[in-house]
């Protein structure tokens, strides 16, 4: 980055002696590569970095893992999904648990696979376990298609894909500005997030390598300094204003918004997608007549509040100790995204003693 004097990014960040920022960033993978880097660690005290929502299994509720555990063990499904989700608690156990008592749970890369699944097993009722952004709804919609135009009549998904935008509107105030996740922007393009400018919420879109991502903080710096509205894509060589047009034609025909729960943020009007009603005999809430379910999260588990950027992981006090990825408490642990797994790969001395 160069400006005026070819001051360097790094420079601009180390040397900001200003009133004190904060920026979420709203992206698991931001949160693992920020670390990884060292890049807080360049960090003046007067900046501080908070890990928000931008992991899909964290903040996927409790009462979803719940409908997937009741479909494996009172309907006799074979639940397909991510690996990180099998892990992920519910009120009283997780998919791990339930394929531990003999329910069918099978891991799969792609949710075209538990398509491939069930034309592979037409004796079992096959559902994909749907969680996403943007950037990974429009292969849920994919696998429909396919089963659709297959005539595969035992696959069906179960939903828990959601929205950025509102996501944003849900966390104003949260932070002075956002580094919109890059991969998301590809998707829904640069714009969805240019709008909200208007709505007083600031933020730039962050691509992925250490050049990309101090680019990034300093162009927040830059602009948070001068203390104008303001909004820059700094990924350009992925994102267009419009992103991908097919992407989101896809999840235009599959899918329609709804009111969704997000873990920590309770329900965001219109954050959620659902599949629309000409799809229902695809949908697992439908085709098996789900009874609704709250769920209830471990209170030993902070998760819900380290995604709303009130704590740090370090300061539950089941971190390092009763939740490790090896026995996680919370979501936030379970996933290769999330900001305890980041906390506890990298900031192992943050643990209380």
């Amino acid at each position: 980055m160069a400006e005026g004097n070819k001051v360097s990014a790094r420079e601009i960040i180390e040397n900001y002696s200003g009133p004190k920022l904060r920026i979420m960033e709203v992206c698991g993978t931001h949160t693992h590569e920020i670390f990884r880097l060292g890049i807080r660690n360049i960090l003046p005290e007067n900046i501080e970095l908070i890990s928000g929502p931008g992991c899909p299994v964290c903040v996927t509720p409790v009462g979803v893992i719940d409908e997937a555990v009741y479909l494996a063990q009172k309907c006799g499904c074979t639940i397909t999904t991510f690996g990180d989700l099998i892990r992920v608690p519910g009120t009283e156990k997780s998919l791990a648990g339930a394929r531990s008592e003999g329910a069918k749970v099978q891991p799969v890369y792609t949710p075209t696979d538990a398509v491939q699944y069930a034309e592979e097993h037409p004796d079992e009722q096959v559902v994909f376990l749907a969680v996403g952004f943007e950037t990974t709804t429009p292969s849920a919609c994919l696998a429909v298609r396919m089963a659709k135009d297959k005539g595969i009549k035992n696959f069906s998904l179960l939903t828990a894909n959601k929205t950025m935008t509102n996501a944003y509107r849900a966390l104003k105030g949260s932070a002075d500005a956002f580094l919109y996740p890059g991969h998301v922007n590809a998707v829904t393009g640069a714009d969805s997030c240019a709008q909200l400018v208007d709505e007083g919420i600031y933020g730039v879109v962050c691509g992925f390598t250490a050049r990309e991502i101090l680019t990034a903080l300093a162009v927040t710096i830059r602009g948070l300094e001068k203390g104008e509205p303001f909004f820059r894509n700094c990924y350009p060589r992925v994102v267009t204003d419009e992103g991908s047009i097919s992407g989101k034609k896809i999840m235009e025909e599959f899918m329609e918004p709804c009111d969704s729960e997000w873990r920590g943020l309770g329900v965001i009007p219109q954050s959620g997608l659902r599949l629309r009603s000409e799809f229902a005999e695809y949908d697992a809430r439908v085709k098996y007549k789900l009874p609704e379910m709250k769920g209830k999260p471990n209170p030993a588990c902070r998760c819900g509040e380290v995604l709303q950027g009130k704590c740090t992981p370090a300061d539950c006090k089941v971190f390092g100790k009763g939740c490790t990825p090896l026995h996680p408490v919370g979501a936030c642990m379970v996933s290769n995204e999330g900001t305890c797994a980041a906390w506890y790969a990298y900031r192992r001395e943050s643990i209380n003693e």
